[in-house]
């Protein structure tokens, strides 16, 4: 029997583990998709014919039955285009699953990054994952009634529909903020080496610059097509944003372009987003711009954009691979941080 689950808004559908198992044939192998720090996740089908994913709560997982309640009971407010979609739970024995909208094209780095498939993403898709992407974090910084820091931003994390539309996903690092509150501090790094801003990856101090950092590098990926991570320069280690300062500043950024775009993208372009991926990416995270003035950057070709200084941070330092420094809880949301674990104060009153 379903453990019933009520929420706020009344949309939440509870689903019977018999219905799952039939969804997956049993959580074939055939059907599995991947698997993350949650768990594994598997395709299915209900008897309507409407896809799914579903993501099945490893049994090793320390989560308990009331975390993982209170993780559905968040992630169900947030509905956002550019976020995926949750469409229920089961809690029935020892399993707990969530249902989510079934992507067709599955995470960005399997398209991006695949020789093969890359060619899909022309020059306006990627445009417009970079768009999508950053109206997914605005409204989790900004708009959002629960004020989200996503803290592990990547392109395995963004999931692509069948028209190639971005929707941010996995939220088992994730964070609350309250409404006051400006920065944290924690003990336990968590995230992906290559996307983690310096002052989280070296002190474990986090805002909603943190994404803007980790978006920034996305946005440097995307244009390039290659990935951070055990990015080579002259056979030597060197993260992607050094490398796109030095061409761009002086005056080749458009080297930095993936090579099947350079026929097609317009330089102008081309050249304000690595601007703007290079302000994201600075190192002092005061000097880095808000999801919403990088909104504003996005769809005006008016606007001046500041000059980027050099970054000086590689986290290449720590690791050259892309994987997680420590696994998320799940994929609903910790709890809010209002203190650091030493018990000195985390929200600081300084302005953003």
């Amino acid at each position: 029997m379903s453990v019933s689950m009520p929420d706020n808004s009344g949309e939440m559908q509870h689903f019977n583990l018999s219905t799952i198992e039939t969804a997956t044939n049993n959580f074939s192998d055939a059907n599995k998709l991947g698997e993350g720090g949650f768990g594994p996740v598997y395709k299915g089908k209900l008897t309507d014919g409407k896809e799914i994913a579903v993501k099945r709560l490893s049994m090793n997982s320390k989560q308990g039955l009331k975390e993982f309640k209170n993780e559905v009971m968040l992630i169900v407010k947030l509905q956002h285009r550019n976020l995926v979609r949750l469409l229920g739970c089961c809690v029935e024995g020892e399993e707990k699953l969530l249902v989510y909208e079934y992507m067709a094209n599955a995470g960005l780095d399997a398209v991006l990054f695949d020789p093969a498939r890359c060619t899909e993403l022309h020059w306006a898709k990627r445009a417009n994952i970079i768009n999508g992407i950053a109206r997914g974090l605005q409204y989790l910084h900004e708009e959002s009634r629960l004020k989200i820091i996503h803290r592990d931003l990547k392109a395995s994390n963004i999931l692509l529909d069948a028209e190639m539309n971005p929707k941010i996903s996995d939220f088992g690092t994730a964070r609350i903020f309250g409404d006051n509150q400006i920065e944290a501090n924690i003990n336990r790094v968590v995230g992906t080496y290559g996307y983690m801003a310096p002052e989280y990856a070296m002190e474990g101090l986090f805002s909603f610059k943190t994404d803007v950092y980790s978006f920034g590098v996305l946005m440097l990926e995307i244009l390039s097509g290659k990935k951070n991570s055990g990015f080579y320069y002259l056979e030597r280690a060197q993260s992607l944003p050094p490398h796109a300062w030095r061409l761009w500043s002086e005056g080749r950024g458009m080297e930095l372009i993936d090579q099947i775009l350079v026929d097609t993208c317009p330089e102008n372009e081309a050249l304000r987003l690595i601007q703007i991926a290079l302000l994201c990416v600075q190192e002092d995270p005061n000097l880095r711009p808000t999801m919403t003035s990088v909104r504003l950057l996005l769809a005006s070709k008016s606007i001046n954009i500041p000059q980027p200084l050099a970054p000086t941070f590689s986290t290449n330092r720590f690791a050259t691979s892309d994987r997680s420094s420590t696994t998320g809880a799940g994929i609903g949301f910790a709890t809010s941080d209002r203190s650091s674990k030493s018990g000195a104060p985390a929200a600081f009153a300084a302005s953003d």
